[in-house]
């Protein structure tokens, strides 16, 4: 099964980032987000990727291009100008990088890799959200399901810690507190290649019409995660997932 990504939006909200590179290139732990997320689907054995690239691709392109020689130990021998790979740990991936325009929207980046996708049922996600989602578990709901798409829904941490007071004295404080209980889209979707026909083009975001279509067909399903799950909206985003990695102990990290 294929793992569709996108990851080629301007990523505004985090320009103090993004002027520089493409959201998904911005590290956590000295490696693109856009690796991480990568590396979930590796180890639930999907290694098959179709990346939807826009705004610099060019530098998803060449981290790709030189993935070899970033993971491996080399020495170059410049007197003759040769190369010799010592150690090689690149991934067992195959890696699809598909232009698909910087001012295109969600869907219609997703349509774009309907040629990609012809052979059956895929996985699609966005380029800056990581979970502990069980890949596997949410394929086989998926596929119970027997809708055209089903949705990842999680519910989102609550961004400031939050007071319980009674009259002037603090009783309690929870430092990151659940959200209001109400559930979102978290990514991590499987879709048939037929939710495809929902999008109209370029200008359609698949989080409006497409979604909103599927859910009155009754051809949307919600695979219910309560684990965890964040996004790198903005840079306090990036700054929490930072410590949580240099935790040893980084939630979403689910190989070895």
């Amino acid at each position: 099964m294929k793992v569709v990504i996108l990851a080629g939006g301007l990523g505004t909200r985090i320009s103090e980032e993004s002027h520089l590179r493409p959201k998904p290139m911005i590290e956590i732990g000295g490696k693109p987000i856009l690796w991480h997320i990568m590396k979930i689907y590796s180890a639930h054995g999907l290694r098959d990727f179709v990346i939807c690239v826009g705004y610099k691709g060019y530098m998803i392109k060449e981290y790709f291009a030189n993935y070899y020689l970033h993971m491996s130990d080399v020495t170059f021998d410049l007197s003759n100008n040769s190369m010799e790979i010592h150690q090689n740990t690149a991934e067992p991936w195959r890696v699809t990088l598909l232009e698909t325009g910087e001012e295109t929207m969600t869907g219609g980046r997703l349509k774009r890799v309907r040629p990609y996708v012809q052979d059956g049922d895929f996985c699609f996600t966005y380029g800056d959200g990581v979970s502990d989602v069980n890949v596997g578990k949410l394929i086989e709901f998926h596929k119970t399901q027997k809708t055209l798409a089903t949705i990842t829904a999680v519910q989102p941490p609550g961004r400031f810690g939050a007071l319980n007071m009674n009259k002037q004295k603090i009783i309690d404080f929870e430092e990151k507190p659940a959200g209001d209980g109400g559930w979102i889209n978290g990514g991590f979707f499987v879709l048939s290649p037929k939710a495809l026909d929902y999008i109209e083009d370029d200008n359609t975001r698949w989080e409006g019409a497409p979604m909103q279509a599927l859910a009155r067909d009754e051809n949307l399903s919600a695979f219910v995660h309560q684990g965890f799950w964040h996004s790198m909206d903005t840079l306090r985003d990036r700054v929490h997932l930072e410590e949580l990695w240099n935790s040893g102990r980084p939630p979403w990290k689910v190989w070895p």
